[in-house]
């Protein structure tokens, strides 16, 4: 399948529309042709600052602007934030990623930052930060330090963005993006599904990842989790089948891109995930926490694995990266092997 940057709106609604079953096979097909199916790249994410964030994005319980009774944390000392990537290695996460609750970083918190990449970076693992938005000379010292991904949401559509986020603005995160794009670091980018946007609004957020310049590494599809608080607390929840069609067509828009579960997925049933991982999505957060809400349990998810016959797949994106280009060695491995790597 060709690789495009030219997408329409209205192409996009086409794919959300096709029968499920036809959706799905399309995605599955265009999988396989880049990926092993039965391998799932996993990720750790650690809040690094918590809280008393500036922003008033309505899904976040980290805004000073909502009472959510969430405990702040100002930014963890080095040392800290290292154990906890140890112990993510000894789980078997591949990639290490930081968030701290900031509208942008300033100088001095940067270079505390800056400090943690290089120790995570030591200890072999890939590493990802998001910290807000970012300036051209940010990006720059980032790049320095050996950062691997960066992590910055478009959330939503342009045009259903101004109904969840007032305090920066839809091009305040694509100029984000273009900086550290600039600087040869991969970009980490996707959405949050389920915050009152309608399926053309889906279209319209994947449409704008898709014809980025460059397709980002990662996509994260969120799923929102309700905090009572926020202003988005109590809103209709997102039919399920509806957030498997984003994920299928986020993987035929994209197709050497990773697609992963992010947040919401602890509410998930199994079957939701497993027709996820059909859908084409290659990639969750482990661990029994994701920045402030829970995430599914670790023991949890290698029962799950182990009954799909999946297995974790290491370094994953950087070797998709090196790859010219089609398939890559050893992708068809038996499933066996697969499960085997979980036991």
């Amino acid at each position: 399948m060709k690789v495009r940057h030219d997408w329409s709106r209205q192409e996009i609604e086409v794919l959300l529309d096709l029968p499920f079953n036809d959706l799905i096979f399309q995605a599955q097909s265009v999988h396989r042709s880049r990926f092993d199916p039965n391998r799932v790249q996993i990720s750790t994410l650690l809040s690094i600052k918590t809280g008393a964030c500036a922003e008033d994005c309505g899904y976040c319980s980290q805004s000073a602007k909502y009472n959510t009774d969430l405990e702040t944390e100002k930014l963890l000392p080095v040392e800290e934030v290292l154990q906890a990537a140890r112990t993510a290695k000894e789980k078997g996460a591949s990639r290490f990623c930081m968030g701290a609750a900031w509208r942008n970083p300033t100088d001095k918190n940067l270079a505390r930052v800056v400090e943690m990449i290089r120790g995570v970076h030591d200890l072999g693992m890939e590493t990802c930060v998001t910290l807000g938005m970012l300036t051209e000379r940010q990006a720059q010292q980032l790049k320095e330090a050996g950062l691997d991904y960066y992590n910055h949401n478009l959330d939503t559509s342009p045009e259903f963005y101004g109904n969840v986020i007032s305090t920066r603005t839809f091009q305040d995160r694509l100029d984000t993006l273009t900086h550290v794009r600039a600087q040869g670091i991969n970009v980490c980018s996707g959405g949050i599904l389920g915050m009152g946007e309608s399926r053309r609004d889906r279209a319209s957020m994947l449409r704008e990842l898709a014809n980025l310049p460059k397709h980002p590494e990662s996509v994260p599809i969120n799923m929102l989790v309700q905090i009572e608080g926020t202003p988005l607390f109590g809103i209709e929840h997102l039919d399920p089948f509806e957030f498997i069609r984003t994920v299928a067509v986020a993987r035929i828009l994209m197709p050497g891109s990773y697609v992963r579960l992010s947040a919401g997925r602890s509410e998930m049933s199994d079957e939701m995930q497993a027709l996820c991982f059909l859908a084409g999505a290659n990639s969750i957060f482990y661990g029994d926490r994701l920045l402030t809400t829970d995430n599914q349990d670790a023991d949890t998810d290698l029962r799950l694995f182990h009954r799909l016959g999946l297995a974790f797949e290491q370094h994953a994106e950087l070797q998709a990266t090196a790859a010219s280009c089609g398939r890559r060695d050893g992708q068809q491995g038996d499933a066996n092997t697969a499960t085997a790597a979980l036991r």
